[in-house]
Order: C-alpha cells, then structure tokens, then sequence
C-alpha cells in the first residue's frame, strides 16, 4: 500500500540572506493570517517581499511556458539557502503606481468595461435622425437596427463608449479637463523690467536671449512691463513667431551675434515647451502657468456628447458614471425589469457580473466612490483597497498573499472591514503574510512574527514569534506594549487649550470643491495640528488642494486657487510638503547624495596629497562620472544580464565588486578609508569616522536624530520606505531658522513602527522650536493624540464627508460623540489610561 504524504503546514525558510537578513530561519504556518512586525529597516520587507514573494512568483512563472515568460516581468532569485512548501504568491505593494490622467476608479476595477458592455447590448440607442429604438436581441447582437422612420443605423458598440478611445470628447479627448496658461502668472510682477525678468516664461530652458530679440523688435526692456505701451504689451504676449538678427552682449563685454533668433511670445514659450517635453519634472514646472478647468464640451465626464443619447434604464453612461458604488447595485436591479423578456438571460449574466465587479469595493469601504473618480486624486490606502478588490474578485485558493502596509490610507473603522476581507482571503484557502505596524491589524493575526532588534545592521532576525496573546505576555517584545497599552503615549508636551492660537490663525475658506462646500477651516500658528477623518472625507482636498496652492500662491502674489475665496495666512510666508513618495529615481541617488553631505566628503578626498600628486578634482570622486566611475558598472556597482526567457540576473560587478568605482579612485584614501569604503558605512558608522568634517557630522547628527542612524550612506533611496522617504526630505530643513514655514506631511506614519512614531514626533518637536507651524494629514492615533490641535473631516468619505465635524485638542475631539475619530481616539486614550 503507498505511503500517503502528509500535506505540509507551513513554510519552511531556511539562511535568507536579502539585504540585512542574517541566514535567517523561520517557520510561517500556512492557511493562516500571519503579521509581520518590527522597527523601520529592520528586515520585515525584506523576508515578506524579498524572500517569500520573490521565490513564490518566480517558481509560479517558471511553470510557464518560455513564450509566455518572454513577455513577464520576472523577479530574479532570492538569496536564501532553501524556502520549502511555498504556495505560488502574489503581492499588494505598500506604494501602488500612481494612475495616469486618463485613469478612473472604472478603470482601475475593470468595472468600466462590463458597464460599457452593459449600455452597448442592453442600452436604448437614438439613429441619427433622432429616432429611439428601444432594447432588443437585434442590439444585443450588434446588428444593424431600424428606426421607427424606416432608416438604419449601426449601434455604438462597447468600444464606442470608452472615453479612452472612440467616445472620447472632441474637446478635452477623454480627459475631462481643459488647460488654460493664465497671463498673471506669465507677469507674476508686472513692476520689473523685461531686462529684470518680468516674463516668467522667458526663464526657462533655451530662452535667455528672448529679452534681446523683443529689443531688437522695438520694445524697451528697461521699462517696467506696466508702463509699457498697449502694443508692446502684446508683442510680448501675443507677437508673430519670426526670426531675427540680434547681438547679445556677454559678461566680459564681447558681442555674441545670432542671425536667426525666433521670436517666441509668452504665451509661445510655455506652450512650444510644453509640446516639446516627457520629463515629469518638466511637466510639473510648466504647470504653474496653467488652469486646469472642467471641458466646457463634456463638463468633465470625458464622453462625446453624442453617447450620452443611449440610455440604459433611463440613465447615459455619464449618469451611471457619477453615481456613488453603494447607489449602484439598486440602480443594476432596475435593469433586466425594463427589458424585453426574451433579454432576461443576457441581461441577468450581465448585470449579475457588473454586481460581483463592485462587491468587493463595497466591502473594503470604498462605497463613497464613483466610476468616473479620476484615478489620480485617491490615496494611497484607496489604491491598494482597489488593488485588493481586483484579487478578491478572482476567488483564488492556494495562493499565498503577501501585503505590504495594507492599512495604508485607512480611517480606524476601515481597519475592521479590512481586517474582515483578510479573514475571507485566508477562509477561501489562501494563506496571508501582512507586513503592517497598526495594531488594530496586528491584534487581529493569527500569529505574529517580530524582526529586529533593531534597524538596519542591528535588525534581521526573528525576535520573536507566537500569537497575540503569546506576544503580550513576551517581555523583550516591542509591539507587545502597544498592544496591551501598557506604555506611556503621550511622548511630547502639548500646548495648554488656552494658549493653542497665541502665534496666530491661519484661516482658509474652500467655495466648492469635490465634496467640499462652503467649508471654514482654521489651523493655529507655531503648533502641531493633525486633519483626521475617513479615506475619502476631504482631508486632501483641503490640504493639498486648497490651503497648500492658496498660500504658495499668496506667497508669489498670484492668484488664489479658483475654489478658495479666501486665506489669512497667519504670517505663513512659505509652504513645503512632505510626501512619502521615493527619493530619487534610481541607484544612483543614495543617501549621502541626497542627503548633501557626498560633495563635502569628495572635496576631502580631492585635497589629499595622493589625490593632489595624480591631479584628481572633486569630481573625480563622483561615481557619476567617466573619471571616477567603473568602466563596466558605470557605477551603478551592478550589472544587468540579459539571459533571454529567464528573468534578467542583476549581479554585483565583477570589476569593481560592488564599490562603484575604478581602481584608479580607489588608490586614493582619506585616514585609511577608499571613497568606496565611506560609502559602506552607516550614518552612526559614519558620524565618529568623519568628525573631522563638521558641516557633514552635523547633517548625519540631523539624519541620526531622526532615526535613520541605521541607513548606509551609499543605500539606494528609492528602496526606503514611505516614512524613511519622508524624513530624509526633511534633512536640509532641520537646524535652520523656519519662523513663517508651514510643514505639511501626508501621511508621514507610513511604514513607522509605534517606536519609530516616537522618533517622528520628537522630529516634530525639533521643527516647531524652530518657529515651524506643522500640519499632518494623519489616521494613526498616537499621533494625532499627541498633536497640539485635531481638526476632523467627515463624518464619512465621499457625499457624506466634506465638513468639519470637530475640532479642538485631542481630548475634546475624543469628547465629541458627532466625531467617529473621536470614538477610536477616545477608546486608544483610555486604552493607553489617558484622562
């Protein structure tokens, strides 16, 4: 009789060696909700995405066949001795693609589809004489149809009705919006000269010499732009595109003739450069010549006008498209009664499938959505919501889900919807690996794998594992205390109620805008304010939308954004935002370069006398350049292999072995150490080793006080986590003067442990003693309990967010039964036996 196998029941990982893992081994039961916990860096991603997704993707796609795999993105193989029993993976990645302009909510959820495959077979069409034919099978079939005046029309078909192709509105194509260059902002100060750089669009790129032509045309640049005459004006704004000869006089007094100088107006140069540039950053800079207003063809629903005539019952696509997801299902129940009774089997499977496309975004608290949201307004945490519905639409079993921060985004009462979906996700069959520092989500595991003890060299490895209450009762764990409440969480002193707006108000009203009307809103100067309220509730919009815009351009004497009537500032004079988007683009980007302290520690190994004696500058140090930089790598320190079907196989250089540099370079040494070896150290590592550099100790102390002791100084940025991201942007601000400076962070308790929320408050505390006002978009609690001031929007998202529902210190806010933060943050304060 044959030996029946036992079906395995956990994972077996045997010497991971990713990033800081040190030959870690751990065991992760399968069919079972797992939370990995631990500090900013100490490994989480590491073991989740870097081991156990990367080998359950990759063994999944080499089941496939070689012409398939050609056209995948692959992941090359984890450096991990063996990982046994792994389920094929799939991931939810903590910072999903930010969707293009053209991206929708339907869209994104392939919603859209079935509902243009809705309105093409079961829709009643208008034929070009105006004549409705109501649903038959005939439609249905795509055939051609008979008017009630004897003519025939083709129907629109599914693909007619997408805005990204063949419906798209004449006006905006598909869009919905409209970009209109605004003269005031050309002119910003109409007092200065031409000569003084009064047309703003004549700065950029390739038009320093605009001021000669215009000269040369007959305008006086030495007058100021107000004083010129009507005419000259328009040359300025509206001239003819020719060419001229002009002589440009250079600094050191020589004539620099051109025979064929083209004349661009100030209209002309922002929009020639516009149609001439794909850089992002390019994009974004000519934006600020823009307003963007709704397509006065389509009024923003991106359609031709021409398909609003068919209808599906009663309502055109743009309708359908504006309705809120929890109106929707009522709205497809009204469908299949209105029609023909030999459509009742089609219309059935169809509507049946345009309902399964929305349960999921029902269940995941995303009902306050609409089909026609552009993509590229939501959050973070809606994103991934969105991702995770796609996955839960496909009732897959088997398949092992590694999360990244799922609860990214999401209010305290979205956390126990979420939770609820995880636990569908496991009950279907699946295991689920969540990498995640809210403890509502990590109380909520079945088991709790910790990593650490620390961060970086001091992290990769298992502290501890077990189950919640296992965990608790651990006296070495470090959630273990945030989940019993049995630590202090009040980490700051906060400003008595009295005293919150001695330094000032600033006030802000919002006209209209997505769900915002006629909304007052007011923050104090000089403290730390936090805007809570549920994904969706208007937080963005009032923040980054409307209070950020209006006093950056109060600031720059422009125009007030169109929704905002009015600010009082406050004496804000500046305003900078804090994302928790990736720093820098690629490998070469690291750490000491963003950080500015890589030029100081070139021009130290410039001045040596081996350095002097071979002639080599500062820029010889860079490994951005042909001097300093390995001829193989081009000091990237890593090469790509291109081995055809197989995923491409990054390695270490075999040249310089990872240090980014040529031999040559590398002879040099400053007190024993190769620009390579400084590159290896720590920001801690590093701090004692260059005391000799003051001005580069001090910015690594900064770096250090903000606890990011543990990154290399030659770490990548774009692999730094959201909350790491958000810190190291903040380096060059800290220590300065910042007196009329209000500091706006989105979201900055991304990817942060509760310890490393800690270490975020007290950077906080350093930016308000030095005259800084901050405002923190925020739904963790320990920060918004220890923030001086709590202005809460909602009291949902969407149609049943946009107001203000409380405001006032955290203890008010959590006193105010109107407030559903206020019901969370009133439970963790006395969790944690706060008064």
């Amino acid at each position: 009789m044959a030996k029946v196998t036992s079906i395995p029941k956990q994972i077996e990982v045997s010497g991971a060696h990713v990033n800081n893992l040190k030959n870690l081994s751990v065991s992760i039961p399968l069919n079972q909700f797992v939370a990995i916990s631990g500090l900013s860096g100490s490994g989480k991603s590491s073991l989740a995405m870097g081991v156990l997704y990367a080998e359950g993707a990759r063994r999944y796609l080499d089941s496939l066949s070689t012409y398939t795999r050609r056209r995948i993105s692959q992941v090359g193989k984890a450096d991990v001795d063996s990982v046994r029993h792994l389920p094929a993976a799939l991931a939810l990645r903590q910072r999903p693609n930010v969707p293009n302009l053209r991206s929708t909510v339907g869209t994104m959820t392939e919603s859209f589809n079935i509902l243009r495959l809705l309105f093409s077979r079961l829709g009643s069409h208008v034929s070009p004489n105006g004549q409705r034919v109501k649903p038959s099978l005939r439609v249905a079939e795509g055939l051609t149809l008979k008017a009630g005046d004897g003519t025939t029309f083709q129907p629109p078909g599914a693909e007619s009705f997408a805005f990204n192709s063949t419906g798209a509105c004449p006006t905006c194509h598909g869009t919905g919006q409209i970009r209109q260059i605004i003269a005031a902002r050309l002119i910003p100060d109409d007092r200065l000269t031409i000569r003084q750089g009064a047309i703003a669009s004549w700065k950029l790129p390739g038009r320093n010499f605009m001021q000669f032509v215009v000269q040369t045309i007959g305008v006086n640049i030495d007058t100021p732009f107000r004083d010129l005459s009507k005419k000259d004006q328009a040359i300025v704004l509206y001239g003819e595109k020719k060419k001229y000869a002009i002589n440009i006089p250079t600094s050191t007094g020589k004539i620099f003739h051109m025979d064929n100088a083209q004349f661009e107006n100030a209209f002309a140069a922002v929009e020639d450069s516009l149609a001439t540039t794909h850089n992002e950053r390019a994009i974004q800079r000519l934006n600020r010549f823009y307003d963007f207003t709704t397509c006065p063809t389509c009024h923003g629903n991106r359609f031709n006008p021409k398909l609003l005539q068919s209808q599906l019952a009663g309502k055109n696509i743009a309708e359908v498209c504006a309705i809120e997801i929890k109106d929707l299902p009522a709205f497809a129940a009204t469908i299949v009664p209105q029609l023909p009774a030999n459509m009742a089997k089609i219309g059935t499977n169809l509507v049946g499938e345009f309902k399964t496309s929305l349960a999921p975004l029902l269940d995941l608290g995303l009902d306050y959505l609409t089909l026609g949201r552009p993509g590229m307004t939501l959050s973070t945490g809606e994103l991934q919501r969105i991702q995770l519905s796609r996955t839960l639409r496909s009732e897959t079993t088997g398949v092992l889900y590694v999360l990244d921060e799922p609860s990214i985004g999401l209010h305290p009462a979205n956390v126990t919807g979420l939770v609820k979906i995880l636990r569908q996700l496991v009950a279907q069959g699946n295991s689920l690996i969540a990498v995640d520092h809210n403890t509502g989500l990590i109380g909520a595991a079945d088991q709790i794998i910790e990593i650490g003890p620390g961060a970086g060299k001091k992290g990769g490895t298992i502290l501890d594992q077990g189950s919640v209450a296992e965990i608790k009762k651990n006296p070495h764990s470090l959630i273990g205390p945030f989940l019993t409440g049995k630590t202090p969480l009040i980490t700051r002193k906060q400003v008595p109620k009295e005293h919150i707006f001695d330094q000032g108000t600033i006030k802000l009203h919002v006209k209209r805008r997505f769900n915002l009307n006629n909304v007052t809103a007011s923050f104090p100067v000089g403290q730390l304010t936090a805007v809570s309220g549920f994904s969706g509730a208007g937080k963005t919009t009032l923040i980054l939308d409307s209070l950020l815009p209006a006093i950056q351009a109060q600031a720059q004497e422009q125009p007030l954004p169109q929704h905002v009537d009015q600010l009082e500032s406050g004496g804000i004079k500046r305003a900078v935002m804090i994302d928790s988007t990736p720093v820098g683009k690629n490998v070469r980007s690291t750490v000491a370069t963003y950080s500015g302290v890589f030029d100081k520690i070139r021009q130290a190994f410039a001045a040596t006398t081996t350095a002097k004696q071979q002639h080599f500058g500062a820029a010889h140090f860079s490994y951005n350049t042909l001097t300093g930089a390995c001829p193989t790598c081009h000091g990237t320190g890593q090469i790509s292999l291109d081995v055809q079907y197989l995923p491409d196989i990054v390695e270490t250089c075999p040249i310089c072995k990872g240090s980014r540099y040529n031999p040559e370079t590398l002879t040099v040494k400053w007190h024993d150490m190769t620009i390579a070896d400084v590159l290896t150290l720590s920001v801690d590592e590093a701090i004692p080793k260059l005391k000799t550099l003051t001005s580069v100790v001090s910015r690594l102390k900064s770096l250090q006080d903000m606890g990011l002791g543990y990154l290399k100084l030659g770490e990548a940025t774009p692999t730094l986590s959201g909350g790491e991201a958000q810190r190291l942007k903040l380096v060059s601000s800290m220590g300065q003067k910042q007196m009329g400076t209000l500091f706006v962070f989105d979201e900055p308790s991304v990817g942060l442990h509760p310890l490393d929320i800690r270490t975020l408050i007290h950077v906080f505390d350093q930016l308000l003693a030095t005259g800084a006002t901050i405002i923190t978009i925020e739904h963790d609690l320990d920060i918004i309990a220890n923030a001086d001031y709590v202005v809460d929007v909602g009291p949902r998202g969407g149609t049943a967010g946009g107001k203000i529902v409380a405001t006032g210190t955290p203890r008010e806010v959590a006193n105010q039964k109107n407030s559903i933060t206020g019901q969370y943050l009133a439970k963790h304060l006395k969790q944690f036996g706060v008064d």
